[in-house]
């Protein structure tokens, strides 16, 4: 048994929270949640010239819309706040004494012009320019330059940074819960900047200070930020703090399964990659998004626990609880996990066909609304769109859909397939329709099954073909060859619905 699970999700309010955020943020709460843990949002905004005014409240909308919502951060007072960087600032810069004090970190005065000097020349040589143990007692900083110069520096208001102090010389043993052992020479680690020139702290020394702080236990983050695992093992290391454990996610990859999935695929091939419509308030571009899509935040979440995820079985339909119980994050793959439109609409028709009838019939009232326009009756019977909901929702994935399957329920057809009508309507079916008109008139229990009986029973009798009667009473109720069954949309529009449209049909194709 895993001892106090405490994880986190810690996104930067750039913009709209890809699905690919979504999706590390639900494996934090399924593995929080299996082993009674807390999961915890912190916004890491340190990063002020990239932030955006509304991008915070439109990731803790998303979780929450998403179902699965944190137990600690902006909001939710937890014992271990602030929740956003920002309001944390004043901690960082004692941590990186810390490390200046103890050898594993120094000041870094060289110029922009320093350094773009040093990369050119290493650029004419064929080489890389990395600032490590190569070059960095050569370079201005406090590793080459005394104690009393450093402090002169320092007054004088001389710009600096803070560079962590790679080891030479070793093989770094890691472990990803995920991907097994990783080796890593520290030879090839560059020094990074821990503390910026602006008084403000890279990701990589706010976010061990803040893991350390929150007492994170466990880190499930993306596979890009798996180069950085070995600066943040050495940071704890050099603090002399408890390493927590590490899992990095696969990335999401185009449909193609070429390359990160991106809002430009979603773009050009037609499917959100947000799970709430985005406005981007300086220019005024609206992203597509899950919900607004139509999609049913339980069959997105469902979706995206395979992205990566699989519980070894054949089952693919979980509740959250379910995937919860499920959940082991030992069957989160390596490789990339491709991602597919149409399985994604799968899943929300799945979802669609096993929601009650009245909840879709809920959903239906606005599209109904849209399509009918002056001619909708707001005082329209929820009992009877249920009933029709029922007769058509198994080939719906969205609510949008149902006016293409059922129109016909609410409004009488002003025209008739023409290949349908050619095909079905010849000499002498008007006689026969005016006929059938009569008789169905002449039902007194006009229920479905007894509508069905009298029909059948009636072109028995006639000795004709069912095909010569149904199809064009079809084409009369319907204006096309679709829909249920033809005494279940006879029952509910009526009877004399019923004989007013083969009336219809009769005078306009006879």
């Amino acid at each position: 048994m895993i001892n106090k699970v405490r994880v986190r999700f810690a996104p930067s309010p750039t913009g709209p929270l890809h699905i690919g955020g979504v999706r590390t943020a639900l494996f934090n709460y399924l593995f929080a949640k299996k082993h009674n843990g807390t999961f915890v949002l912190r916004i890491e905004d340190t990063d002020q010239n990239r932030y955006v005014a509304n991008a915070e409240q439109y990731i803790i909308d998303s979780l929450n819309w998403s179902r699965i919502p944190f137990d600690e951060g902006p909001g939710k007072k937890g014992g271990y706040g602030p929740y956003r960087q920002s309001e944390r600032k004043e901690l960082y810069k004692q941590y990186a004494d810390i490390l200046i004090s103890s050898g594993h970190a120094y000041y870094a005065f060289d110029t922009t012009e320093e350094l773009d000097f040093h990369r050119n020349d290493h650029q004419e040589k064929g080489k890389t320019f990395i600032y490590n143990w190569h070059n960095r007692e050569k370079l201005n900083n406090s590793l080459t330059l005394s104690l009393e110069e450093v402090q002169e520096k320092i007054n004088k208001g001389d710009k600096y940074v803070i560079r962590f102090k790679s080891p030479v010389d070793e093989i770094l043993e890691l472990q990803d819960m995920i991907r097994g052992e990783i080796k890593i020479d520290t030879n090839i680690l560059d020094d990074k900047i821990l503390f910026k020139s602006d008084g403000m702290p890279t990701y990589h020394l706010a976010n061990i200070v803040d893991d350390h702080l929150m007492e994170i236990s466990h880190v499930i983050r993306g596979e890009e930020w798996l180069p950085s695992m070995a600066l943040h093992v050495l940071l704890y290391r050099a603090f002399g703090w408890d390493t927590p454990e590490f899992a990095h996610l696969p990335l999401i990859l185009k449909p193609t399964g070429k390359g990160k999935l991106s809002k430009r695929d979603g773009d050009k091939l037609g499917f959100p990659v947000f799970p709430l419509e985005y406005r981007n308030e300086e220019t005024g571009e609206v992203s597509k998004g899950y919900r607004e899509d139509g999609y049913f935040s339980d069959a997105f979440i469902n979706m995206l626990a395979f992205l990566g995820w699989n519980p070894g079985t054949e089952e693919e339909l979980f509740t959250l609880d379910e995937l919860i119980n499920a959940f082991d994050i030992a069957k989160v793959g390596k490789s990339g996990a491709k991602f597919d439109v149409e399985k994604t609409k799968w899943f929300q028709h799945q979802y669609f066909i096993q929601k009650e009838d009245s909840a879709i019939a809920k959903l239906f009232l606005p599209v109904l609304e849209q399509h009918l326009g002056n001619s909708f009756d707001k005082d329209l019977d929820l009992d009877y769109i249920t009933k029709v909901i029922g007769l058509i929702k198994e080939r719906a994935t969205f609510a949008e859909d149902l006016w293409g399957l059922g129109s016909f329920f609410f409004l009488a057809p002003e025209s008739y397939d023409e290949k349908a009508a050619k095909k079905n309507w010849k000499e002498g079916t008007a006689d026969l329709m005016l006929e059938v008109s009569t008789m169905i008139e002449n039902i007194t229990d006009f229920s479905s099954q007894n509508i069905e009986n009298r029909i059948k029973e009636w072109i028995t009798s006639k000795e004709i073909g069912f095909g010569k009667v149904m199809q064009p009473l079809r084409l009369s109720l319907v204006g096309a060859l679709k829909g249920p069954h033809l005494s279940d949309i006879a029952f509910l529009i009526g009877r004399g619905e019923t004989v007013n449209r083969i009336r219809s049909a009769v005078e306009k194709l006879g």
